[in-house]
């Protein structure tokens, strides 16, 4: 029955979309969010080796990616990814900070879920604990977070008590995921947009553009202009810097594919250009900066 309410709430979640953007109900499944599930890995900690660490995280992360499969939840497997950047910089020790961002990189995951487990073994009997946290791969912005605790059983079978664990918790972070997802079609992602001046610039954000608008008036027309919903919210602004810490974008182009921030960052640049500005830029994960020059 799980699986049958859910499958149905996915399908009305798809039937929104197309409804709002145009979607034949034959491409629905390709906005469905797909899922990747990782252990959780400390900053400076590599990711194969959070997952090939502990047989307790990958018992959890094989239940929980598990749990999505018979859902009808799109999923990638971490495994196969890791295989993929085997032969790559990104596994040697000094770029391990740098593996979690390559394999999300790769994946092509919407979303990913970050697994913490522990086996608890008593005089009383043995439980599992597991913690999973869900992302926007995009933004890297929380989703959800659910703790998940087995029974506690005279049992030595730790996968088995994993798999209850997931069970206890699984709807519930899966409805939440749902939710968020479904707020992102809505209303879109967010970037953050840091537009400034070079030091070398003879100029500043109070120059007058070729239509007699103040330039910082310009690029503020221009966020408008290009983000999803005309939604954006503006920071701060200075004579050399203005910031956009919400710039709402699309989930999908208009031909059906992953939006990227570079799409973004180009579409800016060529505003700038179009008044005689030339601009470099930096990407960071949703971050976007452009450098006037």
């Amino acid at each position: 029955m799980k699986k049958y309410i859910f499958s149905i709430a996915l399908s009305t979640l798809c039937i929104l979309f197309a409804t709002s953007k145009g979607v034949s109900q034959e491409e629905m499944a390709n906005i469905q969010p797909t899922i990747m599930v990782i252990p959780f890995a400390k900053k400076n900690d590599n990711l194969r080796s959070a997952y090939e660490r502990s047989e307790i995280v990958r018992i959890a992360i094989t239940k929980v990616k598990e749990a999505f499969d018979e859902r009808g939840v799109n999923t990638i497997d971490l495994r196969a990814k890791l295989k993929q950047l085997n032969n790559t910089e990104a596994l040697t020790e000094d770029q391990a900070s740098g593996l979690k961002d390559e394999v999300l990189s790769i994946s092509g995951a919407d979303i990913y879920v970050e697994v913490e487990a522990s086996a608890n073994k008593g005089s009383s009997g043995n439980s599992v604990n597991i913690i999973m946290t869900a992302f926007d791969a995009f933004s890297g912005e929380s989703l959800s977070n659910k703790t998940a605790n087995s029974p506690t059983m005279y049992t030595d079978n730790f996968e088995k008590l994993a798999e209850k664990a997931v069970e206890s918790e699984i709807d519930n972070l899966l409805n939440t995921i749902q939710e968020k997802f479904n707020d992102i079609i809505k209303n879109g992602r967010t970037i953050v947009v840091n537009v400034g001046v070079s030091d070398e610039a003879d100029y500043d954000l109070d120059a007058d553009t070729p239509d007699g608008d103040l330039l910082s008036d310009y690029i503020e027309f221009a966020i408008e202009d290009l983000a999803y919903n005309n939604y954006y919210h503006v920071q701060g602004v200075t004579q050399n810097k203005i910031i956009f810490d919400i710039v709402k974008v699309p989930l999908k182009t208009e031909d059906g594919r992953a939006y990227r921030v570079s799409r973004f960052a180009s579409s800016l640049r060529k505003k700038l250009k179009e008044i005689g500005y030339e601009s470099d830029r930096v990407i960071t994960g949703n971050n976007v900066v452009i450098t006037l020059k």
